[in-house]
């Protein structure tokens, strides 16, 4: 029997000698206080100061765990048993949850979820952005966050946080019975072969499931990352919410799909809703999904589908938010904090096929977005004439390059947008914006860690952020996206003392 002394185990394998200077090694079983959890949904705890990360865990549990792997500074457990369960912890309803890696929250309260991704934002704009977060920062007063510190809102969730994606992105394996899709097990390029998913729209869950039933009906061979043979590689669906239009794109390695025409003819019969049938070749050896190349099969080239009154055309490849929900409250966010009165110029970098650009238009003078990718711009260009908007300029280029030149030609901005990649912004953008000087910068953000480094340089060249919003555009995940905006921090001129 196992004897627990300062949080750990003192039993080992026979022969199993401790890492030199480590208080566990691989294999101990542990007592944890778990007292944090990481961007990644794992649960902390620390033995004698050495940090153990455990899947599943919750902040305030004690668990038992079984170290997995140490390194010089952290090591990884897994959870074996729960001695004391935290308040938040739930039982995740979706059957597959223990082995697929398409979500990591479900075992844990909504309410505690939308609360442990604000304090995501909070610890990163205070650890690597060295930010004052205010002390009323779960609410209170915007005009205080000036000199008390950054104003961190509530994150603001969804009344009904499941069935919210309208894209699924499937890939698609073999097994002996035939073909399999789902998503990977975590941490693996291991296919679960799901049937539904509790975060994917029921008709993608139809889509995909039937899809897969006539490909293995049609002897269809899935692709084999390994060996770089085989046929399907993805399963591509898009339900647009408003208008019930679907597309169905099948992602192939070769240009040739036998039985075509058998193909397209059982998809329509089997799925009336599908108005759009395509095809992307990607014959690469590489995890990216889309390749270089797209034909329509049957149907219409686009969906269409609207983010509140805008109506947008969406092709196989754009880019299009996954939650239409919450996409409407994070553009209505990203208004909100622009404070247009209809008399401003705003540019919007990194714009995409103009889905904010196009938000901003209807309350701005003019609107310039920028965008590196030729294909979103165009497809930006086609929404505008869609839309009958004619104050909303695109061009295409890195922004840093573009809006220097826009500035030549006598453009200048009051309010610049961005909405960067996880990655964050390129120096030189935060350059370009810092030489601009418009009286606020609105940033949209999925990833709180870049989002803190990047208000940090606009900070130090002399603006403010004065709020944060997260929103919780990817319910029962570890991903948050937040808005913050940022003023001029104009210096205060005292008058002069009376003598």
């Amino acid at each position: 029997m196992s004897k627990h002394r300062s949080g750990r185990s003192t039993s080992r394998p026979v022969g199993k000698a401790p890492v030199a200077g480590l208080p566990v090694n691989k294999n101990d079983e542990v007592m944890l206080d778990i007292i944090g959890m990481t961007h990644e949904g794992e649960g902390v705890g620390r033995v004698e100061g050495f940090t153990l990360f455990v899947q599943g865990a919750l902040p305030g549990e004690k668990v038992r765990a079984k170290v997995l792997k140490t390194k010089k500074q952290y090591g990884y457990a897994k959870l074996l048993n729960l001695i004391e369960a935290s308040s938040a912890r739930i039982a995740a309803p979706c059957e597959i949850y223990d082995q697929c890696g398409g979500c990591q929250l479900q075992h844990m309260d909504y309410a505690a979820q939308l609360t442990w991704k604000r304090q995501l934002v909070v610890d990163n704009l205070e650890r690597i952005g060295k930010l004052r977060v205010s002390g009323g920062a779960a609410g209170g007063d915007a005009e205080a966050a000036l000199t008390e510190g950054i104003l961190v809102r509530p994150t603001l969730g969804m009344d009904e946080p499941w069935r919210y994606r309208n894209k699924a992105q499937v890939p698609i394996g073999v097994t002996e019975g035939g073909l399999v899709g789902g998503f990977y097990a975590r941490g693996s390029h291991r296919i679960i072969d799901m049937e539904t998913c509790l975060i994917q729209h029921e008709d993608n869950d139809d889509v995909v499931r039937k899809v897969k039933d006539i490909g293995r009906k049609l002897g269809i061979t899935a692709y084999d990352e390994e060996s770089g043979k085989g046929l399907l590689r993805h399963v591509v669906v898009k339900k647009a919410f408003r208008t019930g239009e679907m597309m169905v794109v099948l992602v192939t390695n070769g240009d040739r799909i036998p039985n075509v025409d058998e193909w397209i003819a059982e998809i329509r019969r089997e799925i009336p809703a599908v108005t759009s049938i395509c095809q992307n070749v990607n014959t690469k050896q590489t995890n990216v999904i889309f390749g270089d190349t797209t034909r329509t099969l049957w149907g219409n080239d686009v969906i269409y589908d609207y983010i509140g009154d805008v109506k947008f055309a969406i092709s196989a490849r754009s880019f299009y938010q996954v939650n239409p929900a919450q996409t409407e409250v994070l553009y209505g966010k990203t208004v909100e904090y622009a404070g247009l009165t209809g008399n401003e110029t705003v540019i919007d970098a990194y714009c995409g096929i103009g889905t904010i650009s196009l938000f901003l238009a209807q309350h701005a003078k003019q609107v310039y977005g920028v965008e590196i990718v030729r294909e979103a711009i165009e497809d930006a260009r086609a929404n505008a004439t869609l839309n009958g908007m004619d104050n909303v300029v695109f061009e295409v280029g890195a922004s840093e390059d573009v809006i220097p030149n826009w500035k030549e030609q006598g453009i200048t901005a009051d309010v610049i947008v961005v909405d960067p990649p996880r990655k964050g912004c390129d120096p030189r953008l935060l350059e370009t914006i810092l030489a601009m000087k418009p009286e606020r910068v609105v940033y949209v953000s999925c990833n709180p860690s870049t989002l803190a480094r990047d208000l940090r340089v606009l900070e130090d060249g002399g603006y403010k952020t004065v709020e944060v919003t997260p929103v919780d555009m990817f319910p029962h995940t570890v991903h948050v996206e937040s808005v913050a905006v940022l003023v001029r921090d104009v210096p205060v001129i005292q008058p002069p003392l009376l003598t």
